[in-house]
């Protein structure tokens, strides 16, 4: 017999009886050329507009990176990825590709004098918008550069010296100057591990509760902690448009700066130690200070412990001063509120909130100038005697919003907006902004009126739409909708009345573009933006919205995209990937709206479920799981029967309308939507197949709480046992691929609990794979990387789903 004959019948044979192949395998797969075309279209730039609209900036990213960039050196401190030779974030995708579009003629100017490498990133335009500052990393570090919208030249103004670790490193002045964090030039050379350790690595605790969260990449050994220090290690700098560089101010471990509205003060947040090495950096000690502009310390306003021991729940705050900020409406007052309840949610009172401000000089005592009865969430500011306070409350999903006077605090605040944060079909939206003349947002409005865009949630989806809102009678008028067969939202109100405004414009089949509307002239809209189509093999793709009932009543809806010119009449029911992520609610009302539009855009992510289409397969993409738990019930105490009515639902409705083949359903979802699939694996066999990406599955590794379960372990602990597929992976009879990057930095979904919960897969006799993606984190970056895991995906679907029945045939 043939040797060459042979070598490929056994071939078949792994493949046909499912015997294990990764020893055969050498290096990244790919994918279909179907797949792998989607993943390489063009991508659509960025648009950001002008004050008043009469141009846009263009920016076009850069592809995915290489798994080759991606393998370069990284640190892992302190919550941070840091690029050691550049003093940067390790893991960013830059703008290789800008341009100025003028709106009125559509002309584009060319910028000349870019990076010959672009890797540009934090666009800035001065106050007068005469300049475009941006950064470019380079191999060595991040340089500073800046272009004449004048002339349409770029330049570089500096050296790569820009220490861009937490990011927020530069700010225009009101003279068209930059202030830069620069790294502290005298830092000298970065620390060398000491060939042995120094002593034994000692934590301690004296009795005080300190409940914390799974962080990712902490601090573990004095090395690190010598690292973070010499990263962190900045010198402020005021840079002019030639170049000249002045120091500003000592350096230290910035970790934050604002510069006051009028450009006289800086505010300065400097971390010190004691270090931690259970939370991340932005939860270590650190003094906020007030400098002038020539960098002389005036005051410390602030000196903000560890945060540590921080009571839980996802209601439960710090102590003490927080979210210090300056006014957008004044020269230079500051602002920032204090919890009276010891950050703790579980203690009842009126007054939860306090906010102070403080005005310059700085020298007199804090005013008083609002309070909450909630967490407070921010303030829309407008003059002296009009803002817009924001309270939140997670636990009931509470949204207030309340019209202030911050020049009579005396004056009780009026509740405006009282709602649900889960409540689409009723969201007023959010109010819109407009610059003033210090270069910051503040409410556009007409008096009692303020403009707002909201989308629009309705039973037929959403329909965005622009608005009054009355602050005085809570009456809203709507000013303009998105009107079907598009998905329409205004982006930017360019005059005081709301009548003209610029749109983002879409459909099923085209592509978004920006569009010139004016209500008041009645004439017809103008297309700003002609980008084109990207996706040439998923034109004419199906796509439908669709409502079905759980057996409980509770309305549930999903998006189903069937090949172009499927007709299930005639073709027969298909394969189907069902793609979803469960969602907790406190009402079933909320619970049951439909979310989504049918008229939005088929637009693609690297992890994306669509690219199946293209492969013969039904996709049911945002598959709607809600977890309802009214009242005094918690949502995940009915967590299990709920999710696997919600997959009855499901299956029952696309089944019902002739597209799905019940026995050739998968399921699939990434992070929660993982630990959904497997849930599903462990107590029903509805599926022929899942597919979990990067998610967790043993809950008692998460034990102070997880995404919306605010509850620890010790407090409900049947319910992190019921909820952990990990504890039924003997019930398992559904073949599953596991993914998962093996950097993964997000806060739960540590690599162990794959690697712990295929052990525990294997151990039982399921059918499983495990990918480990080198290098990768929470979500995927190289392009090796995502071709790969498409590969896998599509080969797991193939083999366990749409032939599935061949393969039966074959065992039987």
């Amino acid at each position: 017999m043939n040797k060459n004959f042979t070598i490929c019948i056994l071939l078949a044979l792994v493949v046909w009886l499912g015997i294990p192949d990764s020893q055969a395998q050498t290096g990244y797969q790919k994918p279909p050329k179907s797949i792998a075309d989607l993943v390489n279209a063009p991508n659509t730039p960025s648009v950001n507009f002008s004050k008043n609209g009469d141009w846009m900036l263009l920016l076009e990213s850069a592809d995915n990176p290489s798994i080759e960039s991606l393998s370069q050196p990284e640190l892992k401190i302190a919550g941070l990825r840091i690029n050691p030779a550049t003093s940067g974030p390790s893991r960013g995708r830059g703008i290789e590709k800008i341009k100025i579009k003028m709106t009125q003629g559509g002309e584009e100017k060319q910028i000349t004098g870019l990076p010959s490498q672009p890797n540009m990133s934090d666009f800035r335009v001065s106050h007068d918008e005469k300049y475009l500052a941006f950064t470019q990393t380079e191999a060595t570090g991040i340089s500073l550069w800046v272009v004449d919208l004048s002339t349409f030249d770029a330049k570089k103004l500096t050296d790569p010296i820009i220490n861009d670790v937490m990011g927020n490193s530069v700010i225009w002045t009101p003279e068209n100057k930059l202030l830069i964090k620069a790294a502290n030039p005298s830092r000298g050379t970065m620390p060398q591990r000491p060939a042995a350790p120094a002593g034994p690595i000692i934590q301690e605790t004296t009795g005080e509760a300190a409940p914390s969260r799974t962080y990712q990449d902490l601090l573990s050994d004095p090395y690190d902690e010598a690292l973070f220090a010499y990263f962190m290690d900045s010198q402020l700098m005021l840079v002019d448009l030639n170049g000249t560089k002045n120091a500003i101010g000592s350096p230290g471990m910035i970790k934050s700066v604002d510069l006051s509205p009028d450009g006289s003060y800086i505010l300065v947040d400097l971390i010190k130690k004691p270090f931690s090495y259970l939370v991340p950096a932005y939860r270590f000690p650190y003094d906020v200070e007030i400098w002038s502009k020539e960098g002389n310390k005036m005051k410390t306003l602030a000196e903000i412990p560890l945060d540590e021991n921080r009571p839980t729940g996802f209601d439960a705050t710090v102590t003490g001063p927080r979210n210090i900020s300056w006014r957008a409406d004044k020269p230079a007052t500051l602002y920032w509120v204090e919890a009276q309840d010891g950050g703790d949610a579980r203690v009842e009172m009126e007054e939860r909130e306090i906010i102070y401000s403080l005005e310059a000089p700085f020298t007199s005592n804090k005013k008083k100038l609002a309070s909450s009865s909630y967490r407070f969430a921010g303030i829309a500011w407008s003059d002296d005697n009009f803002a817009i306070m924001n309270e939140r409350w997670s636990q009931a999903r509470k949204e207030v919003r309340s019209v202030i006077n911050p020049s009579d605090p005396s004056q009780e605040k009026r509740v405006i907006i009282d709602r649900s944060s889960d409540d689409l079909y009723n969201d007023p939206g959010d109010p819109l902004f407009t610059e003033n003349e210090f270069g910051r947002n503040v409410l556009l409005r007409n008096g009692d009126l303020v403009f707002m865009t909201s989308q629009g949630g309705s039973p037929d989806g959403n329909m965005p739409f622009l608005s009054t809102f009355n602050t005085k009678t809570k009456e809203q008028e709507i000013l303009w909708r998105s009107q079907a067969p598009y998905y329409e939202r205004v982006v930017k109100v360019l005059d005081d009345n709301g009548t003209e405004f610029i749109t983002l414009k879409e459909s099923t089949d085209i592509q978004p573009n920006y569009w010139l509307v004016n209500t008041r002239k009645r004439i017809a809209p103008m297309q700003l933006t002609n980008f084109e189509h990207p996706y040439e093999s998923l034109k004419g793709i199906q796509k439908q919205l669709v409502t079905y009932k759980r057996k409980d009543g509770l309305n549930l809806s999903a998006v189903i995209y069937t090949p172009a010119g499927y007709d299930p009449a005639k073709d027969g029911p298909l394969p189907v990937l069902m793609w979803a992520y469960p969602r907790e609610y406190k009402s079933k009302e909320v619970a049951a709206q439909v979310r989504g539009s049918k008229y939005a855009f088929t637009r693609l992510s690297w992890g994306s479920p669509l690219y199946w289409v293209t492969r013969g397969y039904a996709i049911m993409d945002r598959t709607e799981m809600p977890i309802v738990g009214e009242g005094d019930q918690e949502p995940n105490d009915y967590f299990v029967e709920q999710l696997v009515a919600n997959a009855e639902a499901a299956i029952d409705h696309i089944v019902e309308l002739g597209i799905g083949d019940r026995d050739r359903i998968a399921v699939g979802g990434h992070s929660y939507g993982a630990f959904m699939t497997a849930n599903l694996l462990s107590h029903t066999n509805l599926f022929a197949a899942g597919i979990a990406r990067s998610g967790a599955y043993n809950r008692t590794l998460t034990p102070f709480g997880f995404q919306y379960e605010q509850r620890t372990y010790w407090e409900a602990p049947e319910v992190y046992f019921n909820m952990s597929p990990f504890s039924f992976a003997h019930k398992v009879e559904t073949p599953i691929l596991l993914i998962h990057g093996q950097a993964d930095n997000n806060s739960g979904t540590f690599p162990i609990q794959s690697e712990r919960y295929y052990n525990a897969l294997k151990g039982h006799g399921a059918t499983a794979r495990l990918v480990f993606l080198p290098n990768e984190s929470h979500g995927y970056a190289a392009e090796e990387s995502i071709l790969h895991t498409l590969w896998e995906m599509d080969t797991w679907l193939e083999k366990y789903v749409k032939n599935k029945n061949e393969i039966q045939k074959g065992t039987d």
